[in-house]
């Protein structure tokens, strides 16, 4: 068995450190009030038997926390408070200098909570850690001088998450739209330099590239880019292409048919077109921006964007090709092909290409293809989009919805200065979130004791809580003059405000988001109702609970003209931490607190056994009700040889639900080749990865890509995360 200590480094269990410091607490009381050498190994036995039964690695002060409670349940008080008095001494001591202590580990890269954050850095590297280390010192300024301290105290004992605290001192926001068509259009300027319109497709592409790195390094959140924003340039290729054949044949004194000039210049333009994507493709999972990552960035591919029947076939042209690249996938270090985590993609379900007989249908089966192998792309229907939201867009990053667009209608005009500003017409691209703060809804169960009434007391509270450290994210932004990113704020790709000009009417009136997430619905309904949320009987306070957080939402959006909206939480890390601040708080309950992890927002718990279709129409229920971010999932086996049950559930996405995706498995392992699912299996109370085929479980001989919170990862993750990983149950 191994543990936690402070500063995140692992090391193996050793019992008679227990042993040791309850023998220093009773040697220093009087020998009257002393325990027997029985006595202390049979508390030792005790704490070691309840670490067992935690399935997974405990952290030095739950053993502290286990020790306390055995030496006062076995009456010797004196001693008890001899061990409480060290424990505050030494965290006394631990308080003058924690944040060093943590960097050094860090660097060290020893730090096993740090190296398991977040699923798509690398640790080792020495960009990774350039960042962490900032996150650290940003971390403590905010906890000792930035936040208040009730909120700081929330957070710690995991009764909230205040999200990015490590780039809270920062002036930056979470995530965005990038305006990539003003930017493209009219031009950009980047690190000093002025981009110009690009004149071809390819200079396009290599130049969103370079915006999709600039934006990344200036926020820490998810960023969109749309694929219709390129296609124009396709157009301006192809003639130029045209221009270049036709001098050719001139120089060459050779008369072609108009339909052997076509047919050539469509085959140059491919080349191009597949050029072109495969620099995006290649640039995203190759640069490491300020961030220590590639950058979190997901391309959206809705053909109604297109504004004539023109550019619409030729946004089908990049589709296709960035379908069949993704389906390839990228080569490892070993030059087999994989899966990248990067970048999402996400591929709308319409009329024109969700029946066989739609023109676009043949790009809808090489997305089922593509799913299939690759796990992307994901879906979103414009069908449901459009009932229910009024329009159709693209989420940021992971999943986070905008509001839709009110400011427009109520004649607010083009506060941004875009260059691409059309009177009239509803804005998203521009737009971003301000930021997160995410309740655990299974503390508040747990806190009301079952009791009904006390429950949405507390829940009421909670919530105020979270909007007070709501109010401090939005509070930090306010004042933030342009000049901080200009790539973000004064050239296009959220606003072209003036130089020193403050970014705060864009904090107002709904041109951005900010988030109240959410977490264990499915826990907090169990507590309270003894089912689950998926039970007739239950299902009803899931979704008053669902209903309160709107209301309270809405409460606050017209008080104070910023656009709060629900939004559920992709834990990553945070699933672990929420549910060991859980079992601390309430010890182990079976069914609520007895794993390593909460349920991700208001989803079925992993291990339950449902259908992919009942899933997805039950769960969309509570999308509708998740309006600032929710995304439903399936599990699935191999599908490559079964493709029309993945169409099967495409066309149900499309009929009943506006954001979903399938998750299917992609691993490779280095040392034997094999390519098929690659296990997690359990030593020495440590959940590791296993190759099925050698035996190898050594993470870098290994690549392995899961579907961790709405996007892919393939850096590993920590062991609530991993946890929930191996518990998930197919649903098809």
């Amino acid at each position: 068995m191994k543990i936690i200590k402070r500063n995140g480094t692992e090391m193996t269990f050793d019992s008679s450190k227990i042993t040791n410091a309850i023998s220093k607490a009773n040697r220093a009381v009087e020998e009257t009030a002393r325990m027997t050498p029985l006595q202390i190994d049979r508390i030792t036995e005790a704490v070691v038997l309840q670490c067992e039964k935690m399935g997974r690695s405990p952290n030095v002060e739950e053993i502290q926390d286990m020790v306390e409670h055995q030496i006062m349940a076995h009456g010797a008080f004196e001693v008890a408070k001899a061990y409480i008095t060290y424990r505050y001494t030494r965290s006394l001591v631990r308080q003058s200098n924690t944040t060093d202590e943590k960097i050094l580990s860090l660097i060290e890269c020893c730090n096993e909570e740090a190296k398991q954050e977040n699923s798509n850095k690398n640790p080792v590297v020495n960009s990774t850690q350039r960042d962490y280390m900032a996150g650290e010192v940003s971390r403590d300024l905010s906890e000792r001088v930035l936040l208040p301290s009730d909120i700081v105290e929330a957070h710690e004992a995991g009764i909230i998450h205040f999200h990015d605290t490590d780039y809270y001192a920062q002036h930056m926001h979470n995530c965005d739209l990038v305006n990539l068509e003003d930017m493209l259009q009219n031009g950009t300027v980047i690190t000093g330099t002025l981009i110009e319109k690009p004149h071809s497709f390819s200079t396009a592409c290599n130049i969103a590239t370079q915006i999709i790195a600039q934006v990344a390094s200036n926020q820490y959140g998810g960023q969109s880019i749309s694929l219709a924003h390129l296609a124009p340039f396709v157009d301006i290729s192809r003639r130029k292409i045209r221009r270049g054949v036709e001098q050719e044949m001139e120089e060459l004194g050779v008369t072609i048919s108009e339909e052997q000039i076509r047919k050539t210049v469509e085959e140059r333009l491919r080349e191009e077109i597949r050029r072109g994507v495969q620099t995006i493709q290649y640039q995203v999972v190759t640069l490491l921006t300020t961030n220590g990552q590639a950058p979190f960035v997901t391309v959206f591919m809705y053909l109604g964007e297109a504004k004539n029947e023109q550019e619409k076939r030729d946004l089908a042209l990049i589709i296709e090709e960035v379908l069949e690249q993704r389906y390839q996938g990228v080569k490892n270090e070993a030059g087999v092909w994989i899966t990248p985590a990067f970048p999402k993609l996400i591929y709308v379900l319409e009329e024109d290409n969700i029946h066989e007989d739609a023109p676009y249908w043949y790009l809808t089966k090489l997305s089922a293809k593509c799913t299939a192998k690759r796990m992307v792309p994901d879906y979103i229907s414009e069908k449901k989009m459009r009932e229910l939201k009024g329009d159709v867009y693209t989420c940021m990053g992971c999943r986070s919805f905008l509001t839709p667009d009110r400011f427009t209608d109520a004649g607010v005009g083009n506060i941004a200065n875009a260059g691409n500003y059309e009177p009239g017409k509803h804005k998203y691209y521009g737009r971003f979130n301000q930021g997160v703060v995410t309740i655990n809804l299974p503390d508040v169960a747990l806190s009301s004791g079952g009791d009904m009434d006390k429950f949405w007391k507390i829940f009421e509270e909670r919530l105020e809580l979270c909007h007070r450290a709501l109010r401090c994210r939005h509070e930090r932004l306010l004042g933030t003059p342009s000049d901080v990113a200009p790539i973000l704020w004064q050239y296009g790709a959220l606003a072209r405000l003036k130089k020193g000009e403050p970014i705060d009417k864009l904090l107002y009136g709904g041109y951005s988001t900010i988030s109240l997430g959410y977490a264990g619905l499915y826990e907090c309904v169990k507590y309270m109702t003894g089912k689950s949320h998926t039970d007739p009987e239950a299902t009803p306070f899931a979704l008053a609970v669902m209903q309160k957080m709107n209301d309270k939402c809405a409460e606050w959006k017209k008080a104070e003209n910023i656009d709060y909206s629900i939004y559920g939480t992709p834990l990553e890390s945070t699933t672990y931490k929420f549910a060991k601040c859980l079992q601390k708080r309430f010890g182990i309950i079976e069914g609520i607190t007895d794993k390593g992890y909460i349920t991700n927002s208001y989803h079925v718990h992993v291990t339950e056994e449902i259908d992919a279709f009942t899933k997805l129409k039950f769960e969309a229920q509570f999308q509708h009700l998740s309006p600032g971010g929710a995304i439903s999932y399936v599990e699935v086996p191999d599908m490559q040889s079964n493709l029309e049950a993945v169409l099967q559930v495409m066309r149900f996405i499309y009929d009943n639900i506006i954001y979903a995706e399938l998750n299917t498995k992609s691993d490779y392992c280095q040392v034997c080749g094999w390519d098929g699912e690659i296990e997690i299996a359990e030593d020495d109370g440590k959940l590791i990865w296993c190759c099925p085929g050698c035996g190898n479980t050594d993470q870098d001989k290994m690549n392995v890509a899961r579907r961790t919170c709405g996007y892919i990862g393939t850096q590993f993750w920590n062991q609530g995360r991993t946890q929930e990983i191996k518990d998930r149950v197919l649903h098809l």
